[in-house]
């Protein structure tokens, strides 16, 4: 059987059709009462027949569902748009940072939410909808609501009950939760509004009226959450690779003392060691092959080692030097955990306990390094001088390595937090 290419355009078009009246078919306003298809039009400023049946209003939500949820970008103003490419790490095009059409073109090759994703969300509304909330806020809802306070009362529990009593405080009260009315925000006091507003560069409505200041938080709600979710992955992942970089800073260190030890002993010590441990030398082996050989058997280097005061001086180093490196990695965790709460603090996310400590979060993180590694040099130093003039130059590897070590573990925590400053 042959087919035209008319016919297969056709066939083209008709799948297309298809394909678009099954995602229209499942898109979340389909379930929407009247009341909320008409407040989400009234939100969009979109005018719309009074009265009009349920279709009508369908409709004209259908019409603008793209431009204003699906690219909601299309209806920013310049500082918007700038304020977007700025939290994803780029710039305004050199010229071009007053053109609208240019900012709308570049912020659209950056942004990733697709159609499926906006209708899910929409579809569980009670999913993000508290993201952007702080924490007294959510305390609020719940008082107000008269819904018991979790225990123990941190921000992540409250955000879970906030959620799950998400839809009995709505049918207390006979609202809707698809697209929520005032009810919502019934706790927030208008400053509160302006506030939410203002924090995330949203323009504040000429008008200043309460409905009007809701009306913009509802329309910006959704991705405001979604920015807020990709500054908390981001901070997240930079905490992770700087406990990562930390970690190995302190393996390498230790990794440093064992050849420190082996490269100080002489061949004769290095042989009287490995006989005691059971470990075959054959004959007529080089200097190379025998150290080849102790590192081969490393494991047992902290066991029956020929010089007591040789293993004194190597395990006092190593035990300082995994003291300081452990209190590094603590260190650079918590350095980065304060940027996490700084970034979080931005998008009206952080416990008021970070938001008071935030002045001085900083300057305990330098310090508390700074101590660290001068605890952990003088540690060295104190071990090397109790070692026995025959581990001397033991000491000395170990001091000299726990000091390239921590260094070396400075630079990474300098590095991990100046990252984790960038990324928020």
């Amino acid at each position: 059987m042959k087919f035209s290419l008319t016919s297969l355009a056709v066939v083209a078009l008709a799948s297309q059709s298809v394909v678009a009246s099954s995602w229209f078919a499942k898109a979340a306003y389909n379930k929407w009462h009247e009341t909320e298809l008409e407040r989400w039009l009234s939100d969009h400023d979109v005018p719309y027949p009074t009265p009009a049946d349920r279709k009508d209003l369908q409709d004209l939500v259908k019409k603008n569902w793209e431009n204003s949820v699906i690219k909601p970008y299309n209806s920013w103003d310049v500082n918007q748009l700038q304020n977007y490419l700025t939290s994803k790490g780029y710039q305004a095009k050199k010229g071009a940072e007053k053109n609208k059409d240019s900012l709308i073109s570049q912020v659209q090759t950056y942004w990733t939410e697709t159609a499926d994703q906006a209708n899910d969300a929409y579809s569980n509304v009670q999913n993000w909808v508290f993201d952007s909330w702080t924490e007294s806020q959510l305390k609020s809802f719940l008082d107000y609501h008269n819904i018991p306070n979790p225990s123990p009362r941190t921000r992540d529990s409250l955000l879970y009950t906030a959620r799950s009593n998400y839809q009995a405080a709505a049918n207390k009260l006979g609202e809707t939760v698809a697209y929520p009315g005032d009810w919502l925000y019934q706790s927030w006091s208008n400053s509160d509004l302006k506030a939410w507003l203002d924090e995330r560069g949203i323009p504040v409505p000429q008008t200043g009226s309460r409905d009007k200041l809701i009306a913009s938080i509802r329309r910006n709600a959704y991705i405001a959450s979604t920015r807020a979710s990709e500054q908390y992955s981001s901070a997240s992942s930079a905490a992770a690779s700087a406990s990562s970089q930390a970690s190995a800073s302190a393996s390498g260190a230790v990794e440093y003392l064992s050849d420190a030890l082996l490269n100080s002993w002489s061949d004769s010590q290095i042989k009287e060691w490995a006989d005691k441990n059971g470990i075959k030398v054959p004959q007529g082996s080089k200097r190379n092959e025998l150290l080849a050989l102790a590192r081969k058997h490393s494991a047992q280097l902290t066991g029956d080692n020929v010089s007591a005061s040789a293993a004194s001086a190597y395990g006092a180093a190593t035990s300082s030097a995994g003291n300081f490196f452990a209190q590094q990695t603590a260190n650079v965790v918590s350095q980065v955990n304060y940027w996490k709460d700084y970034a979080l603090n931005q998008f009206g996310l952080a416990s008021a306990e970070a938001s008071k400590s935030f002045a001085s979060a900083s300057a305990l993180a330098s310090a508390s390094l700074s101590s660290a590694s001068s605890v952990a040099s003088a540690s060295a130093s104190s071990a090397s001088s109790a070692a026995s003039k025959g581990a001397s130059s033991v000491g000395s590897a170990a001091a000299d390595s726990l000091s390239s070590g921590g260094k070396a573990a400075s630079k990474s925590a300098a590095s991990a937090s100046a990252r984790a400053k960038q990324e928020l």
